[in-house]
């Protein structure tokens, strides 16, 4: 009778592993890497997360996230994805072009999405944006600069001469740069490079004593040091038109926007669509065509310009007023 006993709790015990392992086996481990903090590219997560839930993956449930926040630092984000790649995630996500870069130098293997990149193919991570052939996909928050010089031009009509701030290392705001200059014609643009946030403050100093409008690209090290460039401009009486919304609730005057929670919902969608046996490699990227135009209505009677008669402008306010 004892062997019996002893018989069937060792099968309970034995069952009770394998339910275990099953269990371990069932839970998807997704990385997140963040290049910096910044409301869209927290929103871009949020969306991210979202996304995932409504798919069947619940975090805590059979998804485990570690999300990581490289704060601006190129070299961390580095580390961030060697430390993904080295524990074997399921699947990275990466949020903003330096974090895809690191991910992607640092592995072939496991399945990346990207978003908040504005240009993959010329950051080198996928061969096409209709057919990556990497082991990367996701979504663009690629945008043309046509839409925001004709902010410009209905804003601030008068302007002749455009300042453009950006991370030198950011391959995306070059790409941004470079258009702007060939579709910005009659303007004189007066581009200024930065490596670091601290860099920042003195650049923005010089600059608006040279230039009529600033315009700010979807650069992260650059728009996670608004609130400096935005005091700085305002004295000065210079607009800024950005690229993105979160850029205007910190005190630009005016942007055509992406709804970046939505792009990161979409990029969620398809990481589901991964996980569940999609091929990545055939996933072409996505960019989004919902924009909005908003303008900060602080901004705007700072600088003493009249709302404009346009369609579909959301007026905000700045986040820190």
């Amino acid at each position: 009778m004892k062997k019996i006993i002893v018989g069937v709790l060792i099968i309970a015990g034995m069952l009770t592993g394998c339910a275990k392992t099953a269990d371990k086996k069932n839970v998807v481990n997704i990385g997140i890497s963040q290049i910096v903090e910044y409301v869209a590219l927290d929103e871009n997560r949020q969306g991210f997360i979202k996304a995932l839930e409504e798919s069947g993956y619940k975090d805590g449930e059979n998804m485990k996230i570690d999300y990581q926040n490289a704060q601006g630092d190129i070299a961390v984000s580095q580390t961030i994805a060697k430390k993904f790649s080295s524990e074997k995630k399921d699947l990275i996500f990466a949020i903003g072009t330096p974090a895809a870069q690191g991910a992607y130098n640092t592995t072939k293997k496991i399945p990346i999405m990207i978003s908040s990149v504005t240009d993959p193919v010329k950051a080198e991570l996928v061969k096409s944006i209709e057919k990556p052939e990497t082991n990367v996909s996701g979504t663009s928050d690629y945008l043309p600069v046509e839409k925001q010089l004709d902010l410009i031009k209905k804003l601030v009509p008068n302007a002749k001469k455009i300042g453009f701030i950006y991370n030198t290392s950011e391959v995306n705001s070059e790409v941004q740069l470079n258009e702007l200059k060939k579709v910005a014609k009659g303007y004189e643009i007066i581009p200024s490079g930065v490596t670091s946030t601290n860099e920042v403050n003195s650049n923005i100093a010089s600059l608006v004593k040279k230039i009529d409008v600033l315009y700010v690209p979807t650069d992260q090290l650059v728009v996670s040091s608004m609130p400096i460039i935005a005091k700085t401009t305002l004295e000065a009486k210079v607009p800024i038109i950005a690229a993105e919304k979160g850029s205007v609730e910190a005190g630009a005057l005016a942007t055509v926007g992406i709804n970046y929670y939505k792009l990161g919902y979409q990029t969620g969608k398809m990481a589901a669509a991964v996980l569940k046996g999609e091929d990545i490699s055939k996933m072409p990227i996505k960019i989004s065509d919902e924009t909005d135009v908003y303008i900060n209505e602080d901004s705007l009677k700072k600088l003493n310009i009249e709302k404009p008669s346009m369609n579909n402008v959301k007026y905000i306010k700045t986040k820190s007023e």
